[in-house]
């Protein structure tokens, strides 16, 4: 895990301890991140809001990002203060949760919760990234403005993704979920995942992610199958445990031959059978990522000594 330096399209800005305002860039030209490192004690997340929320245009604000004391498990989640400041961020349109990069918190342990408050409080909400998975649920019907939701995972909770399958999300065009490992929180099945891979209420979505799982090989066996891929011009199965046979599920199943992009990175995969499926989408303009090519390891968690990129 790494710090995000770009976001919503913005660069990110680390809001500083005591700035001058007149220092500050405009308030509309930067993804707003607030982090302070753990030796950090200049200033508590308290004050560091208040100045952010007297300092900063709130009007003009679009995008931010929050990283550490929120969600290093000390200091207080900030959804409440958010919420309570919606009538003042009229432009706002991403957020980011829970910025933490390897050595200030494992992924398993960032607590994120519900965040179906959040979601009503804006309704002009574009795109939602979220990192970690502890808590973390969806309850809303829908949203009409999200387009990007993206959440980063090792263990990313079943009750999430039933959730996010029943939601209307008719703006959405970007899903990515790292669905993680039983062990950390997730253990979603292939049949929890069913009503998103109908595409029902999500007619706009073009880039579907199930990622960073134990179970690729049966995702691939449905995703032949599915009838939200027609409508997708990118696919990824990556960082997870996929072999040859979620491969052959592929090419015996529906045509793929109409996406731009499909992400098979950190995978499982054979020699031979990263040749067939590169000879069979790559002449039809499909972009194939065969990256990060993994052999088993009979000493790691899995039985089969396969195993994801994200879990503890």
């Amino acid at each position: 895990m790494h710090h995000v330096e770009h976001f919503h399209g913005l660069p990110t800005f680390n809001f500083p301890p005591y700035a001058d305002p007149a220092d500050l860039p405009p308030a509309d030209a930067v993804a707003w991140r607030l982090h302070r490192e753990p030796y950090d004690n200049e200033e508590s997340s308290e004050d560091c809001w208040r100045r952010f929320t007297e300092s900063v245009e709130l009007e003009k604000v679009r995008a931010i990002i929050f990283g550490q004391p929120w969600y290093d498990g000390d200091g207080g989640l900030p959804l409440d203060d958010l919420i309570g400041l919606a009538p003042r961020l009229t432009s706002f349109e991403a957020l980011f949760l829970g910025d933490l990069e390897d050595e200030q918190a494992m992924i398993s342990t960032i607590y994120l919760g519900d965040l179906a408050p959040l979601l009503e409080a804006f309704p002009g909400l574009r795109e939602l990234a979220v990192r970690g998975g502890d808590g973390l649920d969806f309850p809303v019907s829908g949203h009409e403005g999200l387009r990007a939701l993206r959440v980063e995972s090792g263990g990313l909770p079943p009750s999430a993704i039933e959730h996010l399958g029943a939601a209307r999300l008719p703006s959405l065009e970007r899903l990515e979920l790292w669905l993680g490992d039983e062990n950390y929180g997730g253990g979603v099945t292939v049949e929890q995942l069913a009503p998103l891979l109908t595409g029902e209420g999500k007619p706009a979505l073009r880039h579907l992610g199930l990622q960073n799982s134990f179970i690729q090989d049966e995702l691939a066996s449905a995703i032949a199958s599915a009838p939200v891929v027609p409508q997708l011009t990118s696919l990824s199965l990556s960082m997870g445990t996929l072999s040859d046979d979620g491969v052959e599920a592929l090419l015996q199943g529906q045509p793929l031959t109409h996406l731009r992009e499909l992400d098979l990175s950190h995978h499982f995969i054979s020699d031979p059978m990263m040749l067939r499926i590169w000879t069979e989408l790559e002449p039809a303009g499909v972009r194939v990522d065969l990256t990060s090519k993994h052999e088993r390891d009979p000493s790691d968690w899995d039985e089969d000594g396969r195993y994801i990129a994200a879990s503890e």
